[in-house]
């Protein structure tokens, strides 16, 4: 794992990693873009951004300095689920309350990780599995949308554009089947480019923005003006934030077992979430929402057998390259939205299929256990299905309600600790009376 070889050894095993996690920042910042109305520049300054800070996170998290990541292979990116929130909170308050909202989350975490431990218990895979879960169907459903546009909008659902959708997954299904071992494993990049040469060759590509003869290029601090701190805005961001550290755990010990390293919890773990916490900081600053290590590329690793934590290192510069260079950022934001809408739905497909790999940990066999899930998903679920179902309700309220991900982790949490930690309490508590009046 701590084993260093010449850069030209280790870059293709580098370009590697940067290839499967590359169609993660380009669908968040497409999504950002699409979602939020925002111009060709500004989207160019966001994918820039979001590759530059991809690969500094992950030089942290890779190299270790101070206190800061657990020098293991680890790529970092825009977490899917942070982006819905930030999506959500920009929508409600404006890109700088959001903008405030990934700040004031970060700095929440460094307050909060000496007792997160503790907080953990009201956040068991029950809970955190139903939150994926909303996410994920949240994801899925803004994905599509990039694909058909909004509906009743002007083109909504067109045949040339659903065509190039549907093409781009089955491209990647195609690649998956027919590949074996770290070709499979990057199925979902070379659908991303087998779309975007169907959509070359049938004239949907517009390459005008190509011919700029700009070479570097380097993200704006504060895109959308002077950062806005609200903390009931930031609020579904911040309880989110308690599940993504739980996360941060699973895949730090994860990481160690895949590399053959042993390591302390205590010392560790934290030292990954201070990473995320760090790069989801500045990231804030450049427009961005949370950073969070990257499953995927974990995965990169157990395939491989490839466990020097200086190839993820590399793949860090090469992302910072890659979010230098105009040409490339240029290249990669003229890629068609309905291309980029198929690839994110199976990328974000998977996360809803991992919240359903951990409620299956869950002893979903307890009734109470169902009960708690149903219950969080129908709640949760509810803004996400019925957009403005709270619309007659006042603004600060409407934050909380209008985020599905923060009132189905409520629920969840609330109702566990009811069933699971209160009731057994209470009974075992009437249990005892009943028996010493007996005697």
């Amino acid at each position: 794992m701590d084993e260093s070889r010449p850069f030209h050894r280790i870059l293709l095993f580098g370009v590697q990693h940067v290839l499967v996690m590359a169609a993660t920042p380009i669908s968040a910042v497409f999504l950002m873009s699409a979602t939020l109305g925002l111009d060709d520049g500004l989207t160019v300054d966001l994918l820039s951004a979001a590759f530059v800070l991809s690969g500094a996170g992950s030089l942290i998290q890779s190299l270790g300095p101070w206190r800061f990541g657990p020098r293991l292979p680890f790529v970092m990116l825009p977490g899917g689920a942070p982006l819905i929130l930030f999506l959500a909170i920009a929508e409600q308050h404006g890109l700088p309350t959001a903008g405030g909202a990934v700040i004031l989350t970060a700095l929440f975490c460094f307050v909060v990780l000496p007792v997160f431990s503790r907080l953990l218990a009201f956040f068991p895979a029950l809970v955190i599995g139903t939150m994926i879960v909303i996410v994920g169907v949240n994801l899925v459903k803004v994905g599509a949308v990039l694909v058909t546009g909004q509906p009743g909008s002007p083109g909504f659902a067109d045949p040339g554009n659903l065509g190039l959708g549907m093409a781009t997954i089955g491209f990647t299904v195609v690649f998956y089947l027919l590949f074996t071992g770290v070709l499979r494993q990057l199925a979902v990049m070379l659908g991303l480019l087998a779309g975007t040469v169907l959509a070359a060759a049938t004239g949907a590509i517009h390459a005008g923005s190509l011919t700029e003869g700009q070479l570097v290029t380097l993200p704006h601090l504060m895109p959308f003006g002077a950062p806005e701190f609200n903390l009931l805005a930031a609020l579904p961001l911040m309880l989110y934030s308690l599940a993504s550290m739980a996360e941060a755990t699973g895949q730090t010990v994860i990481n160690a077992e895949a590399v053959g390293r042993t390591i302390d919890k205590r010392t560790d773990v934290p030292k990954t979430i201070r990473g995320d916490a760090l790069t989801s900081l500045f990231g804030g600053f450049f427009g961005l929402p949370l950073m969070v290590t990257s499953g995927e590329n974990i995965g990169i690793v157990r395939v491989t057998g490839v466990r020097s934590r200086f190839v993820t290192a590399v793949a860090g510069v090469v992302l910072v390259a890659v979010g230098l260079l105009a040409p490339v950022t240029h290249a990669i934001s003229v890629i068609p939205s309905p291309v980029v809408g198929g690839t994110a739905m199976i990328v974000f497909g998977v996360i809803t299929v991992l919240g359903v790999q951990m409620l299956g940990r869950s002893d979903l066999d307890r009734h109470t256990s169902t009960f708690v899930v149903a219950v969080a998903l129908a709640l949760g679920l509810l803004p996400i299905l019925v957009p403005g179902v709270y619309g007659g309700f006042p603004p600060n309220v409407r934050i909380l309600l209008e985020s599905g991900v923060a009132v189905g982790a409520c629920v969840a949490a609330v109702l566990n600790i009811l069933f699971h930690h209160v009731r057994p309490g209470l009974a075992a508590r009437l249990t005892r009376t009943r028996t010493e009046s007996d005697r």
